[in-house]
C-alpha cells in the first residue's frame, strides 16, 4: 500500500477513489458538507455554489447535464467537452471556489454557524465547507445509464420528502428539462435524452 492509501489510523483503511479521465465519458460526481451539515439550506450558499459552478463550467470547458442542491450534499452530471482532461481537477476547482465564498458569506451573513465548520490544522484555525476527501465520481457512457442518473438526481428531493414533485425542487436542473422558469443557471441539453 503506498503513503497515499495509508489511513492516518492503521487500524481504520482508508477507502480510495479511482478516478478515470475517458474521453467521451460523462461523470456523476457528488459530495457532502462537512460533517453533512445542512451548508446548503440557505438560498444565498446555494446562489454562491451555482455561480462558481458556472465559472468552473466556463474555466474548464465541460457541459452540465443535470444537478440537485441538498441541504447537505450536491449531485452533478457533467461532460469533459475536450479529449484530455482531469475530473480531479475540475471537482476540487468547484469544490475550493465554493468553500472560500461560502465561508466568507458566513463570515458576513450567518457568522454563528462558523462555529461548527472549525478545524485545527497544523495548529492554524480554519473551517472546513465539504467533507474530506473527493466524493463520489462515476463515469457513464450509454444513454440509457446518464438518462437514469438524472431520473436519480432530479427525484433526489422527492425521496427525502423535501417535495413531492422534482418540478417543486428550485435548486435542480429539473424544472429546466420541463421548460419552466431557471432558478439561477441553464443546463446543457443532454443528447442521450434528446428525441431527434
Amino acid at each position: 500500500m503506498n503513503r497515499a492509501e495509508r489511513s492516518p489510523d492503521p487500524q481504520t483503511p482508508r477507502k480510495t477513489r479511482r478516478t478515470y479521465n475517458t474521453p467521451g465519458d460523462a461523470h456523476e460526481l457528488t459530495f457532502s458538507c462537512f460533517r453533512r451539515l445542512p451548508l446548503l439550506d440557505s438560498d444565498g450558499i446555494r446562489r454562491v455554489f451555482l455561480n462558481q459552478l458556472n465559472k468552473a463550467r466556463e474555466r474548464w470547458d465541460f457541459e452540465l447535464w443535470a444537478y440537485v442542491l441538498m441541504p447537505e450534499h450536491v449531485h452533478l452530471l457533467v461532460w469533459p467537452k475536450s479529449r484530455v482532461y482531469d475530473i480531479a481537477a475540475i471537482r476540487k476547482s468547484i469544490k475550493q471556489s465554493v468553500a472560500q465564498r461560502a465561508v466568507h458569506y458566513m463570515k458576513r451573513r450567518q457568522p454563528d454557524a462558523l462555529k461548527a465548520l472549525e478545524v485545527l490544522r497544523r495548529g492554524v484555525l480554519g473551517y472546513r465547507f465539504w467533507q474530506e476527501g473527493g466524493g463520489y465520481d462515476r463515469n457513464l457512457f450509454s444513454p440509457r445509464a446518464i438518462g437514469k442518473v438524472i431520473g436519480y438526481i432530479h427525484n433526489n428531493p422527492v425521496r427525502r420528502g423535501l417535495v413531492t414533485s422534482p418540478l417543486e425542487w428550485p435548486w435542480s436542473s429539473a424544472r429546466w428539462y420541463a421548460g419552466l422558469d431557471v432558478n439561477a443557471i441553464e443546463v446543457d441539453r443532454c443528447p442521450a435524452l434528446r428525441m431527434d
